[in-house]
Parts: C-alpha cells; sequence; structure tokens
C-alpha cells in the first residue's frame, strides 16, 4: 500500500486549497478511503469519508459545507477541495485507506491557514 499526498501550503483564511491522493499497491476502486488530519498538540481526526463509487460521501461537522470529498477511480487518485479554509484547519493532512482505522495511510501533507 503507497498513498502520497500532495498540494497541501500556506493559504490565509477564506482561500482554498486542493488535496491530491496518489494511491497505489492496492485494488483502489475497492476501497472506501478517508481524508483525516491531525493538529499541532491533538490527536488524528477523521475529516471526510467516501464510498468506492463516489456516491457516498460524509463529512465531520466542522468541515461540512466547506470540504468536498471525491475520487477518481480510472486515476487512483483521491481529491479533498478545501474552501473558506480557517486557522482550525491547520494541521497535517492524511490519506487513509478505508474507515475506522488509520492504520494505512500516507505521509501527510501540510496545511497551513494563517494571515
Amino acid at each position: 500500500v503507497q498513498l502520497v499526498e500532495s498540494g497541501g501550503g500556506l493559504a490565509q483564511p477564506g482561500e482554498s486549497l486542493r488535496l491530491s491522493c496518489a494511491a497505489s499497491g492496492f485494488a483502489f476502486s475497492s476501497y472506501a478511503m478517508t481524508w483525516a488530519r491531525q493538529a499541532p498538540g491533538k490527536g488524528l481526526e477523521w475529516v471526510s469519508r467516501i464510498s468506492t463509487s463516489g456516491r457516498t460521501t460524509e463529512y465531520v461537522g466542522s468541515v461540512k459545507g466547506r470540504f468536498t470529498i471525491s475520487r477518481d477511480n480510472a486515476k487512483n487518485t483521491l481529491y479533498l477541495q478545501m474552501n473558506s479554509l480557517k486557522p482550525d484547519d491547520t494541521a497535517l493532512y492524511y490519506c487513509v485507506k478505508g474507515w475506522g482505522s488509520y492504520t494505512n495511510r500516507g505521509q501527510g501533507t501540510q496545511v497551513t491557514v494563517s494571515s
């Protein structure tokens, strides 16, 4: 299993970022996928998850209406569109295979929201 996140960076409050996760080493289209994050000094928190087909999505309350998860099974890629970013969104964001466990995750991409 290999999961490689990209797209993080520094953003000002209100701006947008799009995270990508390139997956390999497993049948990507057969697994639900999750985005999780870890803020400084805090534990891992799931942010959003998506079904195998992409038709079903879920979001943690703090990002609902601002973030959109999607996937392209032909490209083995998971996305997270993040709009209206807030300082509280600052964290290391991980792409996770499946949901319910954070065992199979990438190395993370840092998102920092600051003016």
